[in-house]
């Protein structure tokens, strides 16, 4: 079976000097739950916006559920559809309730009428444990309220795929849990799902698989208890000393 998403010899250059991501394999499997980790500026968040090309890589190729993102002839729009992606911000609509938040991408890519997309956005409201927050505002909700709400959004348009971007950084300590709570009870559904933190014990706990990325590169991947313990390159173990020390 394909993998649903491949990156191949995928590179990202800036002003032509620098060097995102310097040459990327990485295969995911349907269902599978990848995580991946590094240090600030290793080059982890624009792979992961490669994926759904966020980001254009410079050369190389992204293939998504069988199709190559980079050939020409593939709608992206309709590509992109089937992959939802979270941020580390919310970027929900300041003057729209969360229902018309959560409704409006539907009736406008899905195309599905008031009704249904009302009815998805109360079942996804219900999934992330917050279905009594519908007709309130983004400035009426906690950080994490919010981020849960940004993830019913993008669980409402039916993804194959969801892309996590540190979805926990910009929230206040108390919250990060109950996000990630709503993360690891999708990563059992069997979702497909690529998930950049710094939360350790999330990806222990979540992923299938972990990657380690520094200086652009894919350094280290495995089951994520192997990784932890017994890392097999120098820059892993490094990293791991360095912030499981506390």
């Amino acid at each position: 079976m394909s993998p649903m998403i491949e990156l191949r010899n995928v590179r990202k250059t800036f002003n032509k000097t620098i060097h995102a991501v310097a040459g990327v394999d990485l295969e995911v499997a349907e269902g599978e739950v990848v995580v991946i980790v590094g240090p600030s500026g290793s080059g982890k968040s624009t792979v992961l916006r490669c994926i759904n090309l966020l980001e254009v890589p410079t050369s190389g190729d992204v293939i998504v559920d069988g199709k190559s993102l980079m050939d020409a002839s593939t709608d992206l729009d309709e590509a992109r559809a089937e992959m939802g992606m979270v941020f580390q911000g919310f970027n929900l609509f300041p003057h729209l309730t969360v229902l018309e938040n959560i409704t409006l991408a539907q009736k406008k890519v899905r195309g599905r009428d008031s009704a249904e997309a009302g009815r998805i956005a109360h079942e996804q409201l219900a999934r992330v444990g917050i279905p009594e927050k519908a007709d309130s505002y983004p400035r009426q909700l906690s950080g994490g309220q919010q981020q849960r709400v940004a993830i019913a959004r993008s669980l409402a348009m039916n993804p194959k795929i969801m892309l996590f971007d540190e979805p926990t950084s910009a929230l206040d300590p108390e919250m990060i849990k109950e996000v990630l709570d709503v993360i690891v009870e999708l990563a059992a559904t069997g979702m497909t799902m690529v998930v950049v933190t710094h939360e350790m014990g999330f990806a222990r706990a979540a992923a299938d698989r972990l990657v380690f990325i520094d200086e652009g590169v894919i350094v280290e991947t495995g089951p994520p208890e192997d990784v932890f313990t017994n890392p097999q390159n120098e820059r892993t173990k490094a990293f791991f000393d360095k912030i499981l020390a506390y």
